[in-house]
């Protein structure tokens, strides 16, 4: 699907960094001859490290929304490697994709929620910055868009996906802002709806350490692909595919994502179906910090089948 998260802020850049790598790497603990979903391609930085630990009877398989992580996964990936399936889907058709490649069963899953700053240069709408259509989804010919969410939508329905996926203490106020302002005519550029929001907040909340409109694209983003409605059915169609002894790893990167791994992963402990590996999640450290600022929000859990599941 994606892998984030830039903030939004800035032009588009060229590179993406994979955020705590080793720590995953670590926590999946893989075998040679694992079959290894990767839920997430993006930048194809977890990919690349997951097929070098597996050998010649290892399987691998990437998922990804966006054809361009999927293009540029087929360009980056040596296809020597074991076997190696690319799918072009969201991660929550996890079930229906392994069976159409007679997968029966998982040793490992790696579900990495960052967003790829490859992303912001795609012409999607994602970055507020950006003279582009305000389009916001993954897949290709999706009719639900952000310009059909920001344009049509009630005022408080838009206030109440603002605060609630973007946990945004001004949502009412930007609510406000955007009905008044698609009145006159129709909010479709990026940039503009950008400014509508910073113009919408108090004055001392537009120079704070993120932009002003950062959490409500993120919100309009969460909400144009379902991600918290996909996460959950990823999750669970993983972990049913995950064999006894079988490991999930999340990489999340704000709270309402956390949330919901960490009441999954409590829920099939509490059912002596699984062992959580980690109590509280792993965080990036000192000097990942350092050279890549992104990954502050960064959590990671780790959750391991029981093997009488």
């Amino acid at each position: 699907m994606r892998t984030r998260r830039s903030q939004f802020s800035g032009n588009p850049v060229s590179g993406h960094r994979t955020v705590l790598l080793h720590e995953a790497i670590e926590a999946l603990n893989i075998q040679k001859s694992d079959t290894v979903v990767d839920a997430t391609l993006g930048g194809a930085g977890h990919a690349k490290e997951i097929l070098n630990h597996l050998g010649e009877d290892g399987t691998f398989i990437g998922f990804d929304a966006d054809r361009n992580a999927i293009e540029r996964a087929h360009a980056s990936i040596d296809r020597k490697q074991g076997q190696i399936h690319l799918v072009n889907a969201n991660f929550r058709s996890l079930t229906g994709e392994l069976e159409k490649r007679a997968i029966t069963h998982i040793d490992k899953a790696l579900f990495d929620l960052g967003w790829s700053t490859f992303q912001l240069s795609e012409g999607k709408g994602f970055s507020f910055l950006a003279d582009e259509p305000l389009g916001m989804s993954y897949a290709e010919g999706q009719q639900l868009t952000a310009a059909v969410i920001v344009n049509e939508w009630g005022e408080e329905s838009l206030a109440d996906i603002i605060f609630g996926f973007g946990e945004e203490r001004y949502s009412r106020r930007i609510a406000k802002a955007i009905v008044t302002a698609r009145t006159a005519r129709p909010i479709q550029n990026a940039r503009e709806l950008g400014d509508i929001v910073k113009s919408a907040v108090p004055a001392a909340y537009r120079y704070g350490r993120l932009h002003p409109a950062t959490k409500t694209f993120q919100a309009l983003r969460i909400a144009v692909n379902d991600e918290l409605g996909a996460l959950k059915d990823g999750l669970e169609s993983a972990w049913n595919a995950l064999r006894p002894g079988g490991r999930i790893v999340v990489i999340t990167f704000h709270s309402i994502e956390d949330r919901i791994v960490k009441q999954l992963f409590v829920g099939w402990e509490k059912s002596g179906e699984g062992t959580r590996i980690t109590k509280k999640p792993i965080v990036p450290g000192k000097t990942e910090l350092e050279s890549n600022p992104r990954a502050r929000s960064a959590k990671l859990r780790a959750i391991e089948k029981n093997k009488h599941a």
